[in-house]
């Protein structure tokens, strides 16, 4: 990822990176809003409805995420250090708060806002990536939500092309 080949596509030598014809693009939010923009499904027609699922891919980026990230950080990357052990525990209870305000605002919806779209893929982007944490079973709701999101055709094709990436082997689907 820190070739010159790829940071000619990501400018910070991360994944992901998406390209269409001339087109390059880099980070997840830009992605998939390009995507969304250009394939029926993902973003309401209703421009209302559509700029509260930009909102909710705004928030999984910023708002959700970044404790998300940080928690990964202090597990893979500095577990060997004296504070962490004392560090994790305040960003769960940040995760926590950022899930029971997720949870709050969801209540007993099937997706974030009447129909799936893309707002609810990125906010489950960040659940899945808290999945092996548990801390998303804490909110009967959201694992629910969660197994709504995972269950549907294309987040398996999405995740089974993702893992073929990682391991070397063909996608099995």
């Amino acid at each position: 990822m820190k070739e010159p080949a790829h940071r000619a596509l990501h400018p910070f030598g991360q994944i992901p990176t998406y390209e269409e014809g001339d087109l390059a693009l880099f980070e997840s939010g830009a992605i998939v809003l390009h995507i969304a923009e250009h394939h029926a499904g993902l973003l309401p027609e209703d421009a209302n409805a559509r700029a509260r699922a930009i909102a909710w891919m705004f928030a999984a980026v910023n708002t959700m995420e970044p404790p998300a990230l940080e928690r990964e950080t202090a597990r893979l990357l500095e577990h060997d250090k004296p504070w962490t052990e004392q560090r994790l525990p305040m960003l769960e209870d940040r995760i926590r708060g950022r899930l029971g305000d997720l949870s709050a605002r969801l209540g007993d919806a099937d997706w974030l806002d009447g129909a799936f779209s893309a707002g609810d893929l990125m906010v489950l982007g960040v659940l899945f990536r808290l999945k092996p944490s548990g801390l998303q079973d804490e909110f009967p709701n959201l694992a629910a939500y969660l197994a709504r999101g995972e269950a549907r055709p294309a987040f398996k094709r999405a995740f089974d092309a993702q893992l073929a990436v990682f391991t070397g082997q063909p996608p099995t689907g």
